[in-house]
């Protein structure tokens, strides 16, 4: 390897700085395990209340919608299901229409959950966002933009 092969340290601090995808990872990694300690004593993950809350709908959504929904391909929203499925908070069926889909339903324990774990959701989501110094709402909507 050559000198000139080398790449400089500056390099290294320059994409530290500016990578927005650095950066968006290390945030949501951050609010996530913020949301994980406080949704624990509703026995629940963030990941596990926004696939509830995705499941809050007036008729059952199928796996491929709420897997779209979540930004989740279909294998990894099945795997994240089983858990919810053994606990009884969500149920999962055939899709009378057709029987090679599956459509999700909160059952009347899972709506339980819901209700107790949302104002422990508000009280997190009001406390981050006291502490940016962005607009929050922009920040989402910037946010929505890239994905």
């Amino acid at each position: 390897m050559s000198i000139a092969d080398v790449l400089p340290f500056e390099a290294t601090l320059s994409v530290r700085d500016r990578c927005l995808c650095l950066h968006l990872q290390r945030a949501a990694r951050a609010v996530a395990r913020r949301f994980d300690e406080a949704l624990r004593p509703h026995g629940l993950t963030n990941g596990q209340f926004s696939l509830l809350m995705s499941l809050n709908r007036p008729e059952p959504p199928t796996i491929g919608r709420v897997a779209d929904g979540l930004a989740m391909d279909r294998t990894t929203l099945t795997a994240a299901l089983k858990p919810l499925e053994r606990r009884g908070l969500v149920n999962v069926t055939v899709d009378a229409t057709d029987r090679r889909s599956r459509r999700l339903a909160l059952t009347p324990a899972g709506h339980a959950v819901l209700i107790a774990a949302l104002p422990t959701w508000r009280h997190e989501h009001d406390a981050i966002d006291r502490t940016l110094a962005a607009e929050p709402d922009r920040l989402r909507g910037d946010l929505r933009a890239l994905a």
